[in-house]
């Protein structure tokens, strides 16, 4: 498989004929001088192919042992840890190199995608989706590309919330770009993974990461683009994630902002799902249902409104928004008998504390 790959004259979609033909790599290395008999509908490109295989025997087993020694899997188009959403995508890499502790068939695997110049207010969503997400769904696998900006943003947040994260790499496991990112690389590996369809050796090209995108939308159930501008590769990847049929949602933002702009389009023009937090998000999916979502409510309002690290005040406002959804500050005021001053410097401090979510429209409830 690995030499398979590496022939230059061989499209995917030959490729992909050639396996689903004659079933594996082996079968086909074997056969290679008989195709002709085997296939008759194969072109000249594939028998021209095949009569070079044997140039690219020694390149693979030289990365077969570079594998060895960095105890990386090499995961083939039939094996059973492939995983097995990207292996029904027409483009799936017939082989992929993996290192980690993750499962890539998990039951929730969610890619979060975005801009490389990141904002303040895309860190906080990285932040508080990833850690509602852990709430709510904790066996859900966070897949991104480990690049700048929005991808390091949503490992580390998954890494800090003690969920496995797997980033898909546009080059070889023999190095990491950017270099930056050594450390979380290090720490995904024993908390999630780091996957690519490169072997090593291979060299820092941009026409990769458009390739690499492929991988990101395909393994995953749905794709989340937290911040984009108009152009750029989340938005490829939204597309790709269209093509396979997979959900895409995106977080808006205000109409002018530049890293808002590429998900306001995709939002307005129907190609992505409005998203506002992790569980709108999860009941969408299928991920938890009403019995599960409410059940989980009722425990999180007992343990917030008779934890001890709660003044009296703190606690009152806990009790006034247990009564609905969410309520305006005004109303809380109403209720609770406290100042509107005093009472907006004890939801920020509830905030802090994960007690408490704001809302768009200056609306407050319960940290779900």
């Amino acid at each position: 498989m690995m030499a398979l790959s590496q022939m230059p004259s061989m499209s995917l979609t030959n490729l992909h004929l050639l396996i689903e033909e004659l079933g594996s790599a082996s079968a086909i290395y074997e056969n290679r001088k008989d195709l002709k008999q085997i296939l008759p509908s194969a072109n000249t490109k594939i028998l021209d192919g095949m009569g070079h295989f044997d140039i690219f025997l020694p390149r693979a087993e030289q990365e077969l042992e570079f594998c060895r020694k960095g105890r990386i899997r090499c995961l083939g188009l039939n094996d059973e840890d492939y995983p097995q959403r990207l292996r029904d995508c027409n483009d799936a890499p017939l082989l992929l190199y993996y290192r980690g502790t993750a499962n890539l068939n998990a039951k929730h695997v969610v890619s979060m995608v975005g801009t490389r110049q990141i904002t303040a207010y895309g860190k906080d969503l990285c932040r508080r989706f990833v850690r509602d997400l852990r709430q709510l769904c904790p066996d859900a696998l966070v897949v991104s590309g480990l690049a700048y900006g929005v991808d390091v943003n949503c490992h580390r947040a998954a890494l800090e919330e003690g969920m496995e994260t797997v980033g898909v790499l546009a080059h070889g496991l023999d190095q990491i770009y950017p270099r930056l990112h050594r450390d979380t690389a290090k720490q995904m590996v024993g908390q999630g993974g780091l996957l690519t369809e490169y072997m090593s050796g291979t060299p820092i090209d941009k026409r990769n990461f458009v390739q690499r995108n492929r991988i990101v939308a395909g393994m995953a159930d749905t794709v989340v683009v937290v911040e984009s501008a108009s152009k750029g590769g989340s938005l490829i990847t939204a597309d790709i994630a269209l093509s396979y049929d997979r959900q895409v949602w995106a977080f808006p933002g205000r109409a002018f902002d530049t890293y808002s702009e590429g998900c306001n389009k995709l939002i307005f023009g129907n190609k992505a799902t409005l998203l506002t937090g992790a569980e709108d998000f999860c009941l969408e999916m299928g991920w938890i249902d009403d019995v599960r979502h409410h059940k989980q409510l009722s425990e999180g309002i007992q343990q917030e409104l008779f934890a001890n690290d709660y003044t009296a005040e703190e606690q009152l406002v806990l009790q006034a928004l247990a009564k609905a959804d969410s309520k305006q500050i005004n109303v809380l005021a109403v209720e609770t008998n406290i100042p509107v001053g005093q009472l907006s410097s004890l939801l920020f401090t509830l905030e802090m504390k994960g007690a408490v979510q704001m809302l768009v429209g200056g609306k407050y409830r319960l940290r779900r």
